[in-house]
């Protein structure tokens, strides 16, 4: 059974930061890629972030520069390190894997940037 579990958000201040964390289970966590998506409020799910395997990492032009996608393969999980918030990032955050071919998401952690 394959399980994602998200937690860090929070409700933070235009140029403040916050660092998500998502726990997985049930997939080898170490050779698959593993993603942050976002959903605002009436947008539809965008992805943000992605960590492959071989270390590889990409980013959303918006938040390219302030957001840092990273990995721990031995505890399993994946981080996002989120510097410079503003108000566009509000939304909630998922974790996600494709893994065998079936989309798998966290429950999502509500980020809230707002002075």
């Amino acid at each position: 059974q394959v399980y994602l579990r998200e937690s860090g958000g929070g409700l933070v201040q235009p140029g403040g930061s916050l660092r998500l964390s998502c726990a997985a289970s049930g997939f080898h966590f170490g050779i698959n890629t593993v993603d942050w998506y976002r959903q605002a409020l009436d947008k539809e799910r965008e992805l943000v972030a992605s960590s492959s395997s071989d270390g590889s990492t990409r980013y959303e032009d918006s938040v390219s520069g302030r957001f840092t996608i990273s990995r721990d393969n031995a505890r399993r999980r994946l981080y996002l390190q989120m510097d410079s918030l503003q108000p566009e990032d509000t939304a909630v955050y998922y974790c996600h894997v494709n893994f065998r071919g079936r989309e798998y998401w966290g429950q999502g952690t509500q980020v809230t940037v707002s002075s």
